[in-house]
């Protein structure tokens, strides 16, 4: 199976390279966005169009409704359901979320939650959770931001559910190998940037998501957003605007802020991974796309 994977920062065009990849292989899309598995959010989360949908297959989107939780955990196995589904196919990963990117093609290994162990262990206070883990895994520390009240409660929850510290955890085959960026499914990955021109993409598409009625999707959608829907970006900022603590103007402000925010935190996630060949950004698309395939090619994963 071939697997080529599309990633960089929001905004940077990605969907568009995937589209073309797939068409020309024949592929299917896999997407790794963590907000277009909600169904009905389909502005702020620049989904698919229906053209789209109807040119090439695409997978985790339209998943869950929005009042749902859906975890990363989840999403892996969804997802390793979805390639083991179309092994033997041509598949284009694609999308903006490193950690469910990563979830798909890593041993990444996602821990069970109990809210009611998690409650017993809030309700310790912070220093005696850190005392508590520090007790059990006197080396957590190194491995575990020990002021940070919400990492040691989780790292209690881990241990509490299944008995594994820190220290364990960390040195287990799967956490090695998910630190070494080996992969357990083989893809050539290439990360596209826009570089200095990213805040005026970032700016240009959220004016054209409030032209296409972005505000109106948020206004019908914000009695049915869950916990994890309600805090997309872009959503998140126009509910202020929905229940009028705040005008249009300031909303707009705030999720651009927000967006060129997470853009540069996928930049930094992306740019660590060493398997990732990035192209330039130089020149209009169709020069783009030339500079895609020719590192496709240079992998081994495309044949002209």
């Amino acid at each position: 199976m071939t697997v080529v994977a599309v990633v960089g920062p929001t905004a940077s065009g990605k969907s568009d390279i995937a589209m073309r990849i797939a068409t020309e292989l024949g592929a299917a899309i896999v997407s790794v966005d963590s907000m277009q598995v909600y169904r009905d959010m389909n502005i702020g989360t620049a989904k698919p169009t229906p053209a789209d949908l109807e040119a090439v297959p695409h997978h985790l989107i339209d998943m869950v409704d929005p009042e749902e939780p859906f975890t990363v955990g989840e999403f892996q196995r969804e997802g390793r359901r979805v390639l083991e589904a179309l092994a033997g196919s041509p598949v284009v990963i694609a999308g903006g979320s490193g950690l469910h990117f990563r979830s798909l093609v890593d041993p990444l290994e996602f821990p069970p939650h109990d809210r009611s162990v998690r409650h017993d262990i809030e309700n310790l206070g912070h220093e005696a959770a850190v005392a508590r883990l520090v007790d059990v895994d006197p080396e957590a520390g190194t491995h575990v931001d020990l002021a940070n009240p919400r990492r040691v409660v989780r790292a209690l929850e881990v241990y509490e559910l299944t008995g594994e510290t820190p220290t364990r955890r960390q040195a287990s085959p799967a956490s090695v190998a998910v630190r070494e960026y080996t992969s357990e499914i083989a893809h050539v990955t290439v990360g596209v940037d826009p570089g200095d021109e990213l805040e005026d993409r970032v700016v240009g598409r959220f004016d054209a998501m409030l032209d296409a009625g972005l505000l109106a999707e948020v206004t019908k959608l914000a009695p049915r957003l869950g916990e994890t829907a309600r805090a997309a970006v872009g959503y998140k900022q126009l509910l202020g605007v929905v229940d009028g603590s705040m005008e249009l103007a300031a909303g707009r402000a705030e999720a651009i802020a927000a967006t060129l925010g997470l853009a540069k935190r996928q930049r930094t996630f992306f740019r660590r991974d060493p398997r990732v060949h990035w192209v330039s950004w130089k020149n209009d698309p169709d020069a783009r796309f030339r500079r895609v395939v020719a590192a496709l090619e240079e992998a081994g994963a495309w044949t002209s």
